[in-house]
């Protein structure tokens, strides 16, 4: 039990040690986009271990992109035009698999990804840990407008609307605050109308403005 301890701490120290030289080399900035908000250190799969070259620092905002936690918003990813140029492996390992991803429906993504050059070595662990072509496009809860909507926005019907199994009935221009979105369907929401908790499809409402 106390090795198993000590091999966690040791682990734990490392990373710490890691994040603060990676930290200095990125100028306390995410190295893709240079944000300076909310860090973490991330570490590019596949690998045997943690170092310098398969890791770096990535804000909030790049990292739930990158792990399809959002929308893709390909306007932000017009940074990789500089970070695809890092000397770091692990950056141009990511660079180069969202440029991939964003290729098929951005020309300057598709652009850019042509003049990218990557050694042998590193155009392997890049296509090694690439999304398959095949995989189904990641979906969002969107409003009747395409925003996108998330648990805890208010939202507005835009259309009249009778509950099934309920005499309730949900007049047009009723906000409904507090969402929770359903999580195996993106058509649907819930929320609370005259205390009743009822299923609001996503078509029939627009998120109300903060």
């Amino acid at each position: 039990m106390a090795k198993l301890i000590n091999f966690a701490l040791s682990i734990l120290i490392n990373n710490m040690v890691l994040e603060q030289q990676l930290l200095q080399r990125g100028e306390n900035k995410c190295e893709l986009c240079q944000s300076e908000e909310s860090l973490s250190l991330y570490a590019v799969l596949p690998q045997s271990g943690n170092t310098a070259d398969n890791c770096f620092m990535i804000c909030d905002n790049c990292l739930s992109q990158l792990e399809k936690r959002e929308e893709m918003n390909t306007n932000h990813w017009r940074c990789l035009t500089t970070s695809m140029w890092s000397e770091v492996p692990g950056v141009q390992v990511v660079s180069w698999r969202l440029l991939n991803r964003l290729s098929s429906s951005e020309g300057w993504a598709a652009d850019n990804l042509d003049m990218m050059y990557l050694d042998d070595e590193t155009l392997a662990w890049a296509k090694a840990g690439a999304e398959d072509e095949d995989e189904a496009p990641a979906e969002f809860h969107k409003d009747s407008n395409g925003n996108l909507l998330q648990n805890g926005d208010s939202v507005v019907l835009t259309k009249t609307l009778d509950v099934k199994g309920s005499s309730l009935n949900a007049k047009l221009g009723t906000v409904v605050k507090n969402i929770r979105l359903v999580d195996d369907n993106t058509d649907q929401i819930e929320g609370k109308i005259e205390g009743q908790m009822i299923v609001i499809l996503t078509k029939y409402l627009r998120k109300q403005s903060n």
